[in-house]
């Protein structure tokens, strides 16, 4: 059988999709497998920050889409920056081995976040990593900025942005071999990550069932659950890719799921977090919800 892989044309996501393509071959040698890439609305408008352009799944509209009408047959994405609800007749496969999922620092000068000069500036367009580190850091100066890795990083070096710092996600950075550049990782207990940050979603049509069995047999089953009950609570939350919501689960040695999260309002003048932990994960996502008065 040939399979087509849609993905988006960044390095990062060409990096994770030969990666997919990859494991895929090794394990099924008798199958073929090529790279559709495909152009989305997150990457023709980047002159605005993402909450401005005003839609969810910006960087997967378009994907889905070739989804749907059979013109590709799974489509790898950053699990992150998936809405909360699947698309109709669309289905995620289950969570590979998770990379880091922690946030980073790259910063210009400064040895740590606590080194940083009094107001310095941080590019990040996130406002769930804004909100966080201005509760650390009140003097701390935010500003939006948008790009793929090497852009981000070449605005940190250009000394016309001003830019003292920029957050990045620690699992892109890996998947690049660009690790030796990160300055500092931030604790996922203090600022909480990305609900499934450091995930892979690899997505096929709900029919697809023979294609989904292959992938769901490459998947790993602590990494999957955690990513059920952090995508749970994304769900509950309402919350998209803009909203300043966190999730954080780990597999304790015993097998039980322990999960931190973070809610926000839009300015960041009210921040709840809390802890829960049990055995099944979407119940664990339930009950953060319900502790904060979500569900």
């Amino acid at each position: 059988m040939h399979y087509r892989i849609g993905t988006r044309g960044s390095k990062l996501a060409l990096v994770q999709s030969e990666y997919v393509k990859r494991r895929m071959e090794e394990a099924y040698p008798e199958d073929t497998f090529e790279l559709v890439i495909i152009k989305t609305t997150g990457d023709k408008v980047t002159d605005k920050p993402l909450a401005a352009i005003g839609t969810k799944g910006l960087f997967v509209k378009e994907i889905e889409e070739e989804l749907l009408s059979g013109s590709i047959d799974m489509a790898v994405h950053s699990m992150k920056d998936m809405p909360a609800e699947c698309e109709t007749g669309l289905t995620f496969a289950k969570a590979w081995k998770r990379e880091d999922c922690r946030d980073v620092l790259i910063l210009k000068t400064a040895g740590s976040f606590s080194e940083l000069p009094l107001g310095a500036v941080i590019g990040t367009g996130s406002l769930r990593r804004a909100c966080q580190l201005a509760m650390l850091r009140p003097d701390i100066q935010f500003t939006a900025i948008r790009g793929n890795v090497d852009t981000r990083i070449n605005k940190l070096m250009d000394d016309s942005y001003g830019l003292d710092g920029i957050v990045l996600a620690a699992a892109g950075l890996n998947r690049l071999g660009r690790s030796s550049e990160i300055t500092e990782y931030l604790d996922p207990e203090v600022v909480i990550p990305a609900p499934a940050q450091g995930v892979l979603a690899i997505e096929t049509a709900e029919v697809n069932t023979e294609l989904l069995d292959k992938i769901n047999a490459l998947s790993d089953d602590n990494s999957d659950r955690e990513a059920v009950a952090e995508r749970t609570f994304l769900r509950l939350t309402g919350g998209g890719c803009h909203a300043p919501v966190g999730a954080h689960c780990v597999t304790k040695e015993n097998g039980d799921l322990r999960m931190v999260v973070l809610f926000g309002n839009d300015d960041c003048s009210r921040i709840l977090r809390i802890e829960v932990t049990g055995t099944d994960s979407e119940a664990v996502g339930h009950e953060a919800a319900r502790m904060l008065g979500l569900e």
